[in-house]
């Protein structure tokens, strides 16, 4: 375990001194500073936080990125508010995904009438690939 230092001063002659809100207190001996350790909290890799806000933009529901990624969607609508990120309006177009393996991926693409009249793109995502396509509403 990592022995904290007096944010005051940094000398590390501290002491214990009790619980305050389920958190270690602490004295420093030297200039008898209380202090408590911050919490550090879940960090999640940057790369998800991308995947996250490219699923966003591509037309995809918190819920929806929440059930892909394994993040809440309440943490999505944050990094969203975050970056202050918009989504465009897509009126004409409904984007629809699908997770794929990479051999489910190939045999996917082997047809070429799959291919035809949808814009799509295709990202990694693990061990998986995404494929989002997006095809006009019909009137």
């Amino acid at each position: 375990m990592e022995i904290p230092s007096c944010p005051k001063c940094q000398n590390t002659t501290i002491v214990k001194s009790g619980v305050i809100k389920d958190r270690q207190r602490y004295l420093c001996k030297s200039c008898n500073y209380y202090f408590t350790v911050n919490k550090l909290g879940k960090k999640i890799d940057s790369y998800y936080v991308t995947k996250a806000l490219q699923l966003y933009l591509e037309g995809l529901s918190f819920r929806e990125i929440e059930r892909i990624i394994g993040v809440s969607h309440v943490t999505v609508s944050n990094w969203v508010k975050e970056f202050k990120v918009t989504k465009p309006n897509h009126t004409d177009y409904h984007p629809t995904y699908k997770i794929y393996n990479h051999l489910e991926l190939v045999e996917f693409l082997k047809n070429k009438d799959q291919l035809k009249g949808a814009g799509m793109i295709i990202t990694e995502l693990g061990d998986k690939f995404m494929l989002i396509k997006w095809e006009r509403f019909k009137d």
